[in-house]
């Protein structure tokens, strides 16, 4: 597996893939209706399973006048250190939601994340990419 996995993390497409398999497997097994941290527990555990190097509830400092200021922004998962993932867990994703993940994006010099909202029927119509053109 981690041979396998290490392939895969040359693609940021491929990468997404498995992400997106991962959470569809967490979603499938839990459903709709619960805290935001049991869907990130619960992917964080898959991801690891798969063999993925996934780190959950990263400090992200704003970056002003020269210094970094931690202003209490975390990303919920980053996975091979390239895909950030953030999830919600609320009836509709809104634009502010899109704008966080690309804000984070852009302040960890980041190409891709997934916007993931646990709180639907089925998760295919609660995921979202979001490119950095960096």
């Amino acid at each position: 597996m981690n041979r396998r996995v290490r392939e895969v993390t040359q693609s940021l497409d491929e990468l997404s893939h498995y992400i997106i398999g991962a959470a569809m497997t967490v979603h499938t097994a839990l459903g709709a209706g619960l805290l935001e941290s049991a869907y990130e527990h619960c992917l964080l555990y898959e991801l690891n399973k798969q063999g993925f190097k996934t780190q959950s509830q990263i400090t992200l400092p704003i970056r002003y006048d020269g210094q970094a200021i931690d202003a209490g922004y975390r990303i919920d998962l980053m996975v091979e250190d390239s895909i950030i993932i953030e999830l919600k867990t609320v009836e509709h994703l809104l634009p502010i939601h899109t704008a966080q993940l690309l804000s984070y994006l852009k302040m960890s010099n980041k190409k891709l994340g997934l916007l993931i909202n646990f709180n639907v029927t089925s998760l295919k119509n609660g995921i979202k990419r979001v490119a950095n053109a960096l």
